[in-house]
């Protein structure tokens, strides 16, 4: 940075909470409820919208299903590298893994025994993010090939090639008014796209998310998630700063945090004595920010308010963190970690 075991009937373990929001979170009170243990260290992680289970990725180059609550696990195998992001079509019943061996794969969610529905070589090189429109009509791709794709999520067909990123695109996002998408990467640099032309519109600068070590001639950092807060006011973008030995792993995590009108920086959120990348970065329905750290100083969840720069309130994890999701219910987060396990914390409800 398995054996199976039987699996789940599709409709199986959806939890009574699934779809539904929690009024309030509590994070002070965050504690891990489940983990699970894979065969090989995991890197990706995603809940799916129903909130049956979460999938996660490996590096024996497999993706598993974990039913919740109950931790029954299945291994999907297709790709022949690393899978380093995951998504769903809304409905839950399709998901999606895009790899390092330039393949895009549509799968079933649910069933018996998944099988690919349909392998799509869609970059030159890595693909590092996947992303699907709310109405589940479009996905967007990007990679080490500095390009950000858009393809019919129905049958796989490309539908536009937006070009203009001049290092390696590590996010994408569409807003949720559907009619714009957000891509990050390398650079720090993060481009709006118009989707229905294809124009670049404008560009926000989260440059403090770059670094460039000479003596290791290093480029280290970049746009590793985005997120839009609930009432679109505000866009974060998470990765790491203060990289002052990029090989030595060295760095501190850093979430960014704009004005989505006048793309002003307002906020640079830190988390006091933690080494790491914040890997992922996410509004909570409720208002504050959880952010997933993993590094040479562990891991961690950490929660910070948008108008406070320092984090309130820190979990630290067993082992280092390399993915995180909040489950639909929003109280539940998995995190994917370097020690084989996937770990699901949960976030009391406030009285």
């Amino acid at each position: 940075m398995s054996p199976d075991k039987t699996p789940p009937k599709k409709d199986a373990a959806k939890p009574a909470t699934a779809n539904k929001v929690a009024a309030k979170a509590d994070p002070k009170a965050t504690h891990i409820v489940h983990q699970w243990k894979n065969g090989s260290p995991l890197i990706a992680c995603r809940f799916d919208p129903q909130g049956r289970y979460v999938f996660t990725s490996a590096e024996d180059n497999t993706v598993q299903r974990w039913e919740i609550p109950s931790g029954k696990k299945i291994d999907l195998a297709a790709h022949d590298s690393w899978v380093r992001d995951i998504a769903f079509l809304p409905d839950g019943e399709t998901m999606i893994s895009v790899g390092s061996d330039e393949q895009m794969i549509f799968w079933p969610t649910a069933v018996d025994k998944p099988a690919p529905i349909r392998k799509i070589k869609a970059h030159q090189g890595w693909i590092r993010t996947v992303s699907v429109s709310p109405d589940g009509k479009l996905l967007a791709t990007g990679g080490n090939d500095n390009l950000v794709k858009l393809w019919n999520a129905a049958d796989g067909r490309p539908v536009r090639t937006l070009t203009g990123h001049e290092s390696n695109v590590y996010s994408t996002l569409f807003h949720p008014d559907g009619k714009l998408l957000l891509s990050g990467d390398l650079a720090g640099q993060v481009k709006q796209w118009e989707i229905a032309t294809g124009k670049l519109m404008r560009t926000f600068d989260a440059k403090d998310l770059h670094s460039y070590n000479g003596g290791q001639q290093v480029h280290y950092g970049g746009v590793r998630s985005m997120s839009i807060s609930p009432d679109k006011k505000l866009l974060i973008c998470s990765g790491l700063h203060k990289a002052t030995n990029p090989l030595g792993a060295v760095n501190e995590p850093l979430v960014v945090q704009f004005d989505w009108a006048t793309q002003k920086k307002l906020k640079s959120h830190v988390a006091s004595g933690v080494k790491g990348i914040a890997w992922r970065a996410l509004f909570h329905q409720d208002g504050f920010l959880i952010g997933a750290s993993g590094g040479s100083g562990g891991g961690y969840l950490v929660f910070w308010k948008t108008d406070s720069d320092k984090e309130f309130h820190k979990l630290k994890l067993p082992n280092t963190a390399r993915a995180m999701d909040l489950h639909p219910d929003g109280l539940q987060l998995a995190t994917a970690h370097a020690d084989r396990h996937v770990r699901i914390s949960r976030m009391t409800k406030k009285a």
